[in-house]
């Protein structure tokens, strides 16, 4: 098996039974703020076009790049299509001219010539827009496991797919926190040193779980070309920021793990698999890796250089603000607070939203959308005029896949995370709406324990899930959940992360706690 890196998550697999074209990204993302790193626009992506399976893990823009899918990829490749709740992924692709679906049962490998195939969904609120994804592929000498930006729950089912050869995995995700948050400088960067922290030791659980022959950190980070986020790049001017960069994660995965075999896959790196073995060869020079790596500042001037044109082109193509922008917000907001009995209960206040110089409100409790008039909100979001009138003209459902991961606006809040205020925002239509309703109504506790450090826990993390008995662990009373870093104090049952979210636990017997 012969896999290409193509930048980010893309992967170019070539096998006997067919060649396929993983999250091709290369034009800038989410207004403009984000580019692929290292530059990855110099690839024939004409060639890679011609594969005959595409395979799109999820609709966010650094995996799902409309333009280059409508210009280079053939048509007539077969769409590996991943299990979601909403055919979303589907229209956008057939939308595009494709035609051909290989609609695929979560976990549940399917052949084609040979090939094995297994996609690994996940559906969660916040799992990406209500859909994120992990391929396994198995040509019948060897496993490979993609799984990019997707934190899949179940690795038995994964390792039971096939004992995996080569192991492609996300190190560096991307969020906006602590970045756009109003805090004091010091608190940003313990916080931003924290999420750097969490991503870390989320990688290596997954690494340790996998138990992969050879890993390759991909799916990460982006970089930054317009000068007013420059300042995010890695980890930031005064590290508060959460990118860290392939070589910074080798390093530490090094440290951490001697004996993992880990690998540096830039664009146009090309990895020879076969079972256990793995030869690499570098499109880069070893000059030009050290340019990118050890002289990062320097390299991304002159990749900013080259970008001007591109954030030129995409200032340009956003939308005048209309003259009754609160109305339009209000016909279409509105009535999907309607619909979201769970979202409103979980936010349970007003949310601030100011649009430029104007201050508006979106009232969870009374389900409408007004003007401020001064009243206490403990959340609050500002954000320039043209982008909320560019996401307006556009219909964006998902303005986490349109501004919120642009690093483009402040963010504010009395108290803890709000996971529901971010869920609306991700979920502007009907479709998304029910759908989101439902999976709260559903997911409830189902009675199962682990045990951890003496105390009996409830098995599934109430954030999304997660097997505690793999991603949960105990220090003083406090677990921890590693999948996305949240804490409970087990004594009390309350979330130390985001308001909800309890859990249910019994303390260890003899303890003050359990008297």
């Amino acid at each position: 098996m012969r896999v290409t890196g193509l930048g980010h998550a893309g992967l170019f697999i070539e096998t006997p039974a067919g060649s396929v074209l993983c999250d091709p990204w290369v034009n800038p993302a989410f207004f403009g703020s984000w580019f692929p790193f290292p530059d990855n626009s110099d690839l024939d992506w004409d060639a890679f076009g011609q594969a005959d399976f595409l395979y799109v893990s999820h609709l966010h823009r650094d995996h799902f790049d409309a333009q280059l899918l409508s210009r280079h990829v053939r048509k007539a490749a077969t769409v590996l299509l991943p299990d979601y709740p909403t055919d979303e992924l589907e229209r956008a692709l057939a939308d595009l001219g494709f035609r051909t679906f290989l609609r695929t049962q979560s976990g549940v490998p399917v052949e084609r010539d040979g090939l094995r195939i297994m996609i690994t969904s996940l559906t969660g609120p916040s799992d990406g827009p209500i859909g994120d994804s992990a391929l396994s592929l198995d040509d019948g000498t060897t496993v490979i496991l993609n799984q990019n930006d997707a934190h899949p729950l179940d690795i038995e089912r994964l390792r039971d797919f096939g004992a995996v050869h080569g192991y492609f995995t996300q190190f560096s995700g991307a969020i906006w926190w602590p970045m756009v948050y109003d805090l004091p400088e010091g608190a940003r960067r313990e916080f931003a040193r924290r999420k750097r922290a969490g991503q870390t030791e989320r990688a290596l659980r997954y690494i340790d779980a996998v138990r992969a022959a050879h890993v390759f950190p991909t799916a990460g980070p982006p970089c930054f070309l317009d000068e007013e986020l420059f300042q995010l790049n890695g980890v930031g001017r005064d590290e508060d920021s959460i990118f860290t960069d392939q070589t910074e994660f080798l390093a530490e995965l090094a440290g951490a793990r001697p004996d993992v075999l880990a690998h540096l896959l830039l664009p146009g790196s090309v990895a020879e698999l076969d079972s256990s073995r793995c030869e690499l060869t570098h499109r880069h020079s070893a000059a030009e890796i050290t340019h990118i790596f050890g002289e990062k500042s320097s390299y991304l001037r002159e990749y900013q250089a080259r970008a001007q044109p591109a954030l030129a082109r995409e200032r340009a193509s956003r939308a005048v603000v209309p003259a009754d922008l609160l109305e339009q917000l209000k016909q279409w907001w509105e009535p999907l607070l309607m619909r979201a009995e769970n979202i409103c209960a979980g936010v349970g206040g007003p949310v601030r939203l100011d649009v430029g110089e104007r201050s508006l409100v979106i009232d969870f409790i009374a389900r409408e959308v007004r003007e401020f008039g001064g009243e206490h909100c403990r959340y609050r979001l500002s954000v320039s005029a043209d982008l909320v009138a560019t996401n307006l003209a556009r219909r964006e459902v998902d303005w986490s896949n349109s501004l919120f991961l642009s690093l483009r606006f402040r963010a504010s809040r009395v108290g803890q995370y709000n996971e529901f205020v971010y869920v609306f925002f991700k979920c502007l239509s009907p479709e998304r709406i029910d759908y989101v309703e439902n999976w709260y109504d559903e997911r409830n506790d189902d009675g199962s324990e682990v045990t951890l450090d003496g105390w009996r826990v409830q098995r599934r993390c109430p954030h999304l899930r997660a097997d505690l008995a793999k991603f949960g662990s105990v220090s003083d009373g406090i677990l921890t959940c590693a999948l996305h870093g949240w804490r409970f104090d087990l004594a009390t049952g309350r979330c130390l992360t985001a308001a909800g979210h309890r859990i249910r636990a019994t303390p260890p017997e003899g303890s003050v706690a359990s008297r």
